[in-house]
């Protein structure tokens, strides 16, 4: 099954009505007149060639997608080979390890810019350049909610990492670093050498972390190229799938192929099924949830552990494995994973893509150049590798990447004969990261192997925006003796390049009073995966006592907005569970089609 046949190529443009309306003189000359004082000609704008934006995320700002600068003249190159005319333009930038308190904060506000630019501006289609981890939804949720033609051009991972003849993976050699330098193993000197080792070269997280893990989905929802998102970014094919990818861009247009026609409800359980497959960051069901509900479509938290619980892990690539991103590109990148997940059935292969096929069409013939980096569907590392939905009294939802439990993990808290799948613990509570790092090394805490660490005030309102903290390492004493990973959990996130099984995302969060704002140090909790429960082990009758006390107290306390754009975002920002979105901005789906902006003057 396909996709319908394309309109005629003489339909009227969006931008005609800027630049070529002759029922409209006045504005029309206006439009015109200070677009051509940098050389572009009244023939060129006047043409009916399709204007084709290139939304640039790459800055000085932003290194994981700086190299977009030099993409953006092969993507140029391709809108002209294809007849259209290239409009290059700014998106808020958005870089993961730069951007204080955290990037998240500002995934929103670049939505909010890149919509106002995609339907206030006259532009017919737009290649909407990814990479940090985003970018990618952040680009994708403003194109959901203006529906103009789009394709999304990935930036690519970097090469592989190296040091003393290992592989050093991205944001994952970190937390190895971390744990060896609070055991007294290596000095500071060292530390900072092995971190920056693991990235050697332009591109994004060369590991399976949050950027890897969003571009690949927004391949499995059919809004790249096939095989895009795999690509080094210092690879010639990176530049050749520019150049392609600019010539799609024309053609989409010319077609009407918008981005409503590729996300549907198929799409987003194909991504879902292919988040499990390669071992995909805990951060893919707060943004792929934030742009389903942008265009429209329904999906849950629950979908995740309904679709993906029970799907192998296929990829063998850090944090679940050992291999990095130029292993995984050359093994056949996603298209050998979705010909796996297809053969199966455990994807929809008539779901529509952006070149104008179905999924079966693009992934059918892909043959995997490596199964030890890409294993067969009957074969896999781990049989279940998707998220893990736990409710209970703590919160209503949170998620474990199951992909990430280690043997040592399971032996030491999930065999218990009498209890399988499950464990209890005395909770040591922190508020938030700076409470964390001051007293972690605590005597006084009498942190042990049965402890779980918590984590709060660090959610969408509480840090603002949610921070990656939740994977807490446990004191230097603990890690002297070999326990590398305590049970963690928190209301806010952690990075996609963690190998931790935290249960994170809590919803709601402490300061939207949910009930780790209740939670008190010496507590004991209960985890139980086979029921999918996190329950702190205290009567109703005591919960109510101290939400009353919490009540009276004036809630849930945390830091004041430092910026009046926290302090917007706090008052209409949703949970982690239903996608971090700005609450009334989801009410506005196809706003391309429901009409042009009034003129100007």
């Amino acid at each position: 099954m396909g996709l319908k046949p394309p309109k005629s190529r003489r339909q009227n443009l969006r931008s005609q009505l800027w630049f070529d309306n002759p029922n409209n003189p006045g504005m029309t000359a206006l439009y015109l007149e200070r677009y051509l004082n940098y050389g572009l000609t009244k023939q060129e704008l006047t043409s009916g060639k399709p204007i084709i934006g290139i939304a640039q995320t790459g800055s000085d700002l932003a290194p994981c997608n700086r190299h977009h600068l030099a993409l953006a003249d092969r993507v140029r190159e391709g809108i002209r080979a294809a007849g259209g005319i290239a409009f290059e333009f700014p998106v808020h930038p958005l870089q993961e390890t730069g951007k204080r308190p955290t990037a998240a904060l500002d995934r929103n506000l670049a939505y909010l810019g890149l919509v106002e630019i995609l339907y206030g501006y006259p532009l017919d289609g737009v290649v909407l350049t990814t990479g940090c981890d985003k970018t990618t939804p952040a680009c994708l949720m403003a194109a959901a909610t203006v529906n103009i033609p789009a394709i999304v051009l990935s930036g690519g991972p970097m090469l592989n990492g190296w040091w003393n003849g290992e592989r050093a993976g991205s944001g994952t050699v970190v937390w190895q670093a971390r744990a060896n330098h609070a055991a007294g193993k290596i000095k500071y000197s060292e530390f900072i050498d092995i971190v920056t080792s693991s990235a050697p070269s332009a591109g994004h997280c060369n590991t399976m972390g949050t950027a890897s893990t969003m571009n690949a989905l927004a391949e499995a929802l059919g809004m790249t190229l096939p095989g895009c998102a795999a690509i080094p970014a210092p690879y010639r094919e990176r530049a050749q799938i520019a150049y392609e990818t600019g010539v799609r861009a024309v053609e989409i247009v010319h077609d009407d192929l918008k981005p409503t026609d590729i996300l549907t409800r198929k799409a987003f359980e194909n991504a879902i099924v292919a988040c499990s497959a390669i071992g995909g960051s805990t951060n893919a069901p707060i943004h792929i949830n934030a742009i389903a509900r942008h265009v429209g479509v329904k999906l849950s938290i629950e979908d995740w552990e309904t679709f993906g619980y029970d799907v192998p892990l296929l990829v063998d690539m850090q944090p679940a494995g050992k291999y990095l991103g130029e292993d995984y590109y050359r093994a056949g990148g996603l298209p050998v994973v979705m010909h796996e997940l297809l053969k199966a059935g455990r994807i929809h292969g008539d779901a529509n893509t952006i070149n104008g096929k179905a999924m079966t069409d693009n992934v059918r013939r892909a043959k995997v150049q490596n199964s030890d980096v890409i294993r067969p569907y009957a074969k896999p590392m781990k049989k279940q590798a998707g998220f893990k939905v736990f409710k209970g009294n703590l919160f209503d939802s949170a998620i474990m990447k199951t992909s990430v439990i280690s043997e040592e993990f399971r032996q030491r808290y999930l065999s218990n004969p009498q209890d399988p799948n499950a464990f209890e613990g005395r909770a040591v509570v922190f508020e938030g990261p700076e409470d964390y790092h001051r007293r972690i090394e605590s005597s006084a805490l009498k942190i042990d192997e049965n402890t779980l660490l918590v984590i709060r005030g660090v959610g969408p309102v509480g840090y603002p925006g949610s921070a990656e903290v939740v994977n807490m390492q446990p004191p230097a004493a603990l890690i002297k003796k070999g326990i590398t990973a305590l049970p963690c959990i928190g209301d806010g996130r952690q990075s996609g390049t963690s190998g931790s099984p935290s249960i994170l995302n809590a919803s709601p969060e402490a300061a939207a009073a949910g009930g780790l704002a209740l939670l008190k140090t010496g507590d004991r909790i209960r985890i139980d995966l086979t029921k999918g429960r996190a329950d702190v082990l205290l009567s109703k009758a005591e919960l109510a006592r101290r939400r009353v006390s919490l009540e009276k107290r004036g809630g849930f306390e945390y830091p004041v907005s430092q910026t009046p754009w926290q302090e917007i975002q706090r008052a209409v920002v949703d949970q982690l569970a239903d996608g971090m979105v700005l609450k009334p901005a989801v009410k506005y789906h196809r706003i391309a089609q429901k009409g042009i902006p009034r003129d100007n003057h």
